[in-house]
């Protein structure tokens, strides 16, 4: 059963992800924050990491630059529900940029159960993990 990390401090996203992926057969270990993930983190092993760009306190692109420096082989897709840049908007793009610093995949806010259950899996794939039974999703 992969183990996965999600990492975000809005209780409700984290719930929902948590219950999507336990259904489907994850072993999901839910924090509120940098801190309490990078805790886990050097409690237990992971397979995958789900970790929010924008947290107070420990903020994500300094998670992400952290979380990817402990555990350099586990695939770390970051969150942001923030837009990405455009031609037409000036703002940055946040989602290339914790590519940058080392995440495997990004996924916007919202994203679909479907979305989320196959960026994780093509991260199991790239990492070696076994293919697991594929569930329909809700």
């Amino acid at each position: 059963m992969p183990r996965i990390l999600v990492v975000d401090d809005d209780p409700m996203v984290g719930a929902t992800i948590e219950v999507l992926l336990q259904r489907q057969g994850f072993d999901v270990t839910l924090t509120d924050g940098g801190e309490t993930g990078l805790a886990a983190l050097e409690s237990q092993a992971f397979d995958v990491m789900l970790v929010d760009i924008f947290m107070p306190h420990m903020r994500g692109f300094e998670s992400i630059r952290i979380f990817h420096e402990r555990a350099p082989a586990t695939p770390l897709i970051a969150m942001s529900g923030y837009a990405f840049a455009s031609s037409a908007s000036p703002s940055p793009d946040f989602l290339r940029m914790a590519l940058e610093l080392g995440a495997t995949r990004c996924l916007r806010k919202p994203f679909t159960p479907e979305a989320l259950l196959t960026t994780i899996r093509e991260c199991l794939a790239s990492a070696g993990a076994p293919p697991m039974d594929q569930k329909e999703a809700p």
